[in-house]
């Protein structure tokens, strides 16, 4: 397992929704006293020389993002995360991004590890890695290869915004999700999920 932090891979946070499950901005909420955002964005720098966050309000969470983080300001933020991530790779020159949301309070960056030391040695026709539980993709905790950025583009402008949809039009591995990999993907949209 690597020790130092992967440069071929760069984390994106989404941190643009409204949070409208909720009743209120998710991405502060604090689990175990620590704000969901900032949890994210500190597992994510264990794993990745560059970490954006995605949003349209960095203002509102300047002050809990670890300083190493880089922003993107969303332009056209309510779209959904396909719109951001589409955006997103504008910016990034990375060969993979390993797309985040912001509300993943139990990331482990050693699981995590295991799968990005891989993703160098997967064949090019590979285009995703993403954790996938029956038959619904985990999206907003996988990899992602640049040269999807066409594809995604072409899908958006051709009306497309679901990243299910997406999902099954491109080639994705997919990565099995056993109990341990289900609680690390557990994600908090209602006031339900945070207990």
């Amino acid at each position: 397992m690597s020790q130092f932090p992967s440069a071929t891979v760069a984390s994106i946070i989404l941190a643009g929704g409204q949070s409208s499950r909720m009743g209120e901005d998710k991405a502060l909420i604090p689990w175990d006293g620590v704000p969901l955002l900032q949890r994210v964005a500190e597992v994510a720098a264990q794993c990745t020389q560059n970490v954006y966050i995605v949003t349209p309000w960095p203002e509102r969470y300047q002050a809990i993002a670890p300083q190493e983080c880089q922003w993107i300001i969303e332009s056209d933020p309510g779209k959904g995360p396909l719109v951001a991530l589409s955006q997103a790779w504008e910016t990034i020159q990375n060969p993979w991004i390993f797309l985040l949301g912001c509300d993943l309070p139990n990331l482990d960056p050693t699981l995590l590890q295991l799968w990005i030391d891989p993703l160098a040695n997967l064949p090019e026709s590979t285009l995703a890695l993403v954790p996938r539980q029956g038959k619904h993709w985990e999206p907003l905790c996988g990899f992602y290869r640049s040269q999807l950025q066409p594809n995604l583009t072409s899908f958006l402008q051709n009306g497309g915004n679901s990243f299910q949809q997406w999902l099954s039009s491109i080639q994705v591995q997919p990565l099995p999700v056993d109990a341990t990999i289900a609680q690390m993907l557990h994600n908090c949209n209602t006031p339900e999920d945070l207990r």
